[in-house]
């Protein structure tokens, strides 16, 4: 584990020297931003650290209408409602729905956060073969006992993968089924606007799909966030105990979230760069040879069939002064990873260093 002396954005700094950064999910380079961070400083010499006190009782600040407004806004949405971490938002969406289906189809690759939000009233769970839609179906055909809701990454937090969501949401209409998508790793990169993976595949406005987010990723901020209708932000705000009963979003951070909004709407350019960086990046590596996923998000794999190889560049990686960790992929399928992430504000020169880093250790390792 690096123990960071630094902020994060292209560079970083560990045990007092200077890395590049191709890890973490700062996507767009706001986490370090000069505006965020000058509004937080104004934010809390206004208002402090804490409202100390739950939405529903004293904790509600006229910065949290502020910030669910524009994420509103932003999503094309009646309404939001934000919360303390993106990880809370499959149980807290899983919750609000729970009247409206009795099994719920997963992702066999889906995010913990959406195992750990099942509601314990829902007593089964089947899941799919990883984004295999025709599996899915076979699932959904020999079990229409039930009320169906299918749930899935957008983005994939270590493959970087788009789940087909264009083809999953023919099959839930045809079966009648609520789609949600946990969209932490899609928010703020895929989409015209930035909206995610719906508006990638031109289902922005469908019935019957909801969305998870985050501002903690591409917004470079801190939070869970729902926006949708105002009828289930309602219920979320009236009946969600996750949201009664936690203390309220931090000044600071919502500052920061209004801040990082603001900076989406106003330089769309970033979303632009940080595609053009990841397919500059992905196509290099296939070009070596080097096993990875097709999809142009910012998060590019390298796989490997031995931990022993995947931790090898790692560690070559940090010795030449790149920071790109070692991940261990689901056993199940027996792989093991090195998962590269780039930013819209890495340089085209921080890029190339990288390229010439994976070069080397291949010439001398291979790609096994």
């Amino acid at each position: 584990m690096h123990i960071l002396k630094s902020g994060v954005g292209n560079q970083i700094k560990v045990n007092d020297k200077r890395y590049l950064y191709f890890a973490g999910n700062n996507y767009l380079g706001l986490a370090n931003q000069a505006t965020l961070k000058k509004d937080v400083i104004s934010c809390i010499r206004k208002y402090g650290l804490s409202f100390s006190a739950s939405r529903g009782t004293t904790g509600t600040c006229e910065l949290h209408l502020e910030l669910e407004r524009l994420l509103s806004e932003f999503k094309n949405k009646e309404d939001s409602v934000t919360f303390a971490s993106g990880y809370m938002g499959n149980k807290i969406l899983l919750h609000a729905l729970q009247d409206k289906f009795s099994a719920i189809f997963i992702d066999s690759s889906a995010h913990p956060s959406i195992l750990d939000g099942i509601p314990s009233t829902i007593c089964k769970s089947f899941f799919y073969d990883h984004c295999n839609e025709q599996h899915l179906e076979d699932l959904l055909k020999t079990n229409r006992q039930y009320k169906p809701l299918i749930i899935t990454d957008g983005v994939f937090a270590l493959t970087g993968e788009i789940a087909p969501l264009d083809k999953i949401y023919l099959i839930a209409q045809k079966y009648n089924a609520i789609l949600v998508v946990d969209d932490a790793h899609a928010t703020g990169i895929l989409g015209e606007n930035g909206r995610g993976t719906p508006q990638h595949f031109q289902l922005d406005d469908s019935a019957n799909i909801f969305q998870t987010e985050t501002m903690s990723k591409s917004l470079g901020a801190y939070g869970g966030f729902i926006s949708g209708s105002a009828n289930i932000i309602n219920q979320i705000k009236k009946k969600s105990s996750i949201y009664l009963g936690s203390t309220a979003l931090p000044p600071p951070i919502v500052a920061a979230g209004i801040a990082s909004i603001k900076q989406l709407k106003l330089h769309p350019e970033l979303r632009v760069k940080v595609l053009e960086n990841a397919q500059y990046v992905r196509n290099k590596i296939r070009n070596m040879s080097f096993a990875t996923t097709i999809d142009n998000t910012p998060i590019i794999p390298v796989f490997f069939n031995s931990q022993e190889n995947a931790n090898s560049l790692s560690q070559y990686l940090y010795e030449n002064y790149i920071i790109a960790p070692c991940v261990e992929y689901p056993v199940k399928m027996n792989k093991y990873l090195v998962r590269i992430t780039v930013s819209a504000i890495h340089t085209k020169d921080q890029i190339n260093n990288l390229v010439r880093s994976l070069n080397k250790w291949r010439d001398n390792h291979g790609i096994d």
